[in-house]
């Protein structure tokens, strides 16, 4: 049985550092890992190419496989944001919404290809999504409501003021480590398998540490997605219809 570094180390194969680059901006201290970054990059990739291929050739009477897929996606989010708010107000936010999907999808797949790594097992990576959706829900509730959005951090009493900026701050942060959590994990359990089981067993220049897990692996990696983003809508849509009422 091989250690879980072992194990590390060999599916290395594009020699990523294994140390984090560091350097400093100012007075900041800043870490980054490149191979995060460099998955990260080929996910972007691979989503403008599976748009620009599912949308450049679009046709209204026998529309492709890959159209169909993306309509069916796009309508299915489409309803849960209609569901939670006004669509006048949730259109505007379809693409960033449908957006987060894809690429959350693909980031959460693409660690099961075999020498590649999810871009959220990193929790930085998880953290920035995570902070993007707090201040744009900050953002949508001064739009709509102005100065009066941070009036509900006084409601229902002045004295729970800690309580609800702690509410407040705890929303990104569970976002961040959920989905780091359940990814980041599942890989470490693959590992683990390629462990017990060695590399030598090849499906096309890939390794079959355990079929089962894989399986239950894509399961949680669209789940994972899917909670992500229909987290994102309830807290836009909670400020939304503060606004409405």
């Amino acid at each position: 049985m091989k250690s879980l570094e072992q194990v590390h180390e060999e599916l290395n194969v594009w020699g990523f550092p294994h140390h984090p680059w560091e350097f400093t901006i100012g007075n900041t201290h800043v870490m980054l890992n490149p191979k995060t970054l460099v998955m990260t990059w080929i996910v972007m990739l691979l989503v403008i190419i599976f748009t620009v291929s599912a949308t450049r050739n679009m046709n209204m009477k026998r529309p492709g496989k890959l159209q169909l897929m993306v309509e069916e996606i796009f309508q299915f989010l489409r309803g849960l944001v209609f569901e939670n708010m006004d669509p006048k107000k949730g259109a505007g936010l379809m693409c960033l919404i449908f957006t987060l999907f894809i690429f959350l999808l693909f980031s959460n797949l693409w660690g099961l290809v075999p020498t590649m790594m999810s871009p959220t097992a990193d929790v930085n990576t998880t953290a920035g999504l995570a902070i993007m959706v707090f201040f744009l829900v900050q953002f949508m509730g001064i739009r709509y409501k102005g100065a009066g959005h941070f009036k509900h951090f006084l409601e229902p009493f002045p004295f729970f003021l800690p309580l609800t900026i702690v509410e407040e701050l705890a929303k990104p942060v569970t976002l961040a480590f959920r989905l780091y959590g359940n990814i980041y994990g599942g890989e470490v359990l693959i590992a683990v398998l390629l462990g017990l089981l060695g590399l030598n067993t090849f499906v096309f220049g890939g390794f079959i540490p355990s079929v089962v897990w894989l399986a239950f692996s894509i399961f949680v990696g669209f789940i994972q997605a899917f909670i992500f983003t229909m987290l994102t809508i309830a807290y836009i849509s909670q400020v939304v219809k503060e606004h409405e009422h």
